[in-house]
Parts: structure tokens; sequence; C-alpha cells
């Protein structure tokens, strides 16, 4: 896939908007009940930066930071700053944050992912753009130093330098990026004045990685 591992400055999202979306498939049956169905594993995000951009010096900056993408062609990083961490945004990182499975004796790689919800009905999100350096791990509740583990941070995936005894629980706790891309082709800027100006929203949308 064609992805800069790069992030989008985060004063040029500042006053963003978006959220995740899913898809779901409604057949209404001749009794009046509905038939629902979904195509899609997991939700997609979409938001839309760059409106309350007034600086011309940042419209600059995202309009360069666009051309070096190449428009919609290569992913990149973006921050949500609703949701960038493993725990709550305003609470604190902890390596029991999310469950990534329980050793067998013999399993060494485990792939990060973020859970939604409660019970079975509870979502598990892959977590593919760690930030780098903010990565806990932990095995059977004790917290692993950083030098007992590697993390891919274009992947997700994580490698312990020894594996796991059966049946203990590797934990995580992570900072990340969502993988994203230009969902246009085209920049807009109004020059309203010799210093300020207007952006017209640039839609992101998440690719799947």
């Amino acid at each position: 896939m064609a992805f800069h591992e790069v992030r989008l400055p985060a004063r040029l999202a500042f006053g963003s908007t978006g959220g995740v979306e899913r898809r779901t498939e409604i057949v209404t049956l001749g009794s009046g009940f509905e038939r629902r169905s979904t195509p899609w594993a997991h939700g997609r995000r979409r938001y839309l930066i760059g409106a309350n951009l007034r600086s011309l010096d940042d419209m600059a900056t995202l309009t360069a930071f666009f051309e070096a993408r190449l428009g919609r062609l290569y992913g990149f990083r973006f921050r949500d700053f609703a949701d960038f961490k493993s725990c709550l945004p305003g609470g604190t990182i902890t390596p029991a944050d999310q469950s990534l499975g329980l050793g067998d004796g013999a399993r060494t790689t485990f792939e990060l992912s973020k859970r939604y919800g409660e019970g079975e009905e509870a979502v598990t999100r892959r977590i593919h753009k760690p930030v780098e350096g903010t990565v806990r791990i932990a095995v059977d509740a004790v917290e692993l130093e950083p030098e007992a583990f590697d993390v891919n941070t274009a992947t997700g995936v994580v490698t312990l330098e020894a594996a796991p005894t059966a049946d203990a629980p590797v934990t995580a706790g992570y900072e990340f990026d969502v993988p994203v891309r230009f969902d246009t082709d085209r920049i807009e800027v109004t020059l309203e004045s010799f210093a300020a100006g207007r952006m017209a929203a640039a839609p992101l949308i998440e690719v799947r990685v």
C-alpha cells in the first residue's frame, strides 16, 4: 500500500470534525419488519480538516503536506484527539489497558488492538500505527522492560524477547495514530487579507492497512 509514515502536524488538525462511520444495509419486509446486515466488519473514520485555518503560513503548510502526498495517492498518519490512546483521552496509559491475548509457551508476536464496548457485543479494532516510544507491555500483570520487546510502529506487531508461559495474559497500553489519506485531489484557499485567508475543509478517510 502507498503510505508515508509521517503524521499531519497537530496544529493543522485543530478545529477538525469527524468520527467513525458504519455501513448498514436495511431491507424493509412486506410485514413491516426490517432485515439489517453489514458488509463491514469494522468501522471507518472520516474527518474534515483545514476549515478553521486563517494563517496563510498554516495554509501553505497544509498545501505542502497535501502536495507531498500527491493528493489522494499516499496515506499518512493522523492523530484523532478524541481517540488516540489505549485508555480514555484524558486518562493515563497503563500496560494493563488492552488485552492482546494469552501466552502458549511458544508464541512471541502479538498484535496491538483496542476493544470497544463490553461483553459479547464488544468490537475489537486492530491498531496498526502505534506511536513510537509510547507502548507499554505486561505479561501476567508484570510490566516488561522496554528492551524485552520490540514494536513495529508501521504494523502494530509486538515481538517479545521471550514467549509468555501458557495462559499468561499479555496486555498493552499505547498511543496511536489513524492511517488516513486525503479524500480529495483539490485544495482551495481564499485570500481575505495580506496576512489571512480561508480554506475549504479538506476531507480525510481512514485506509485499511
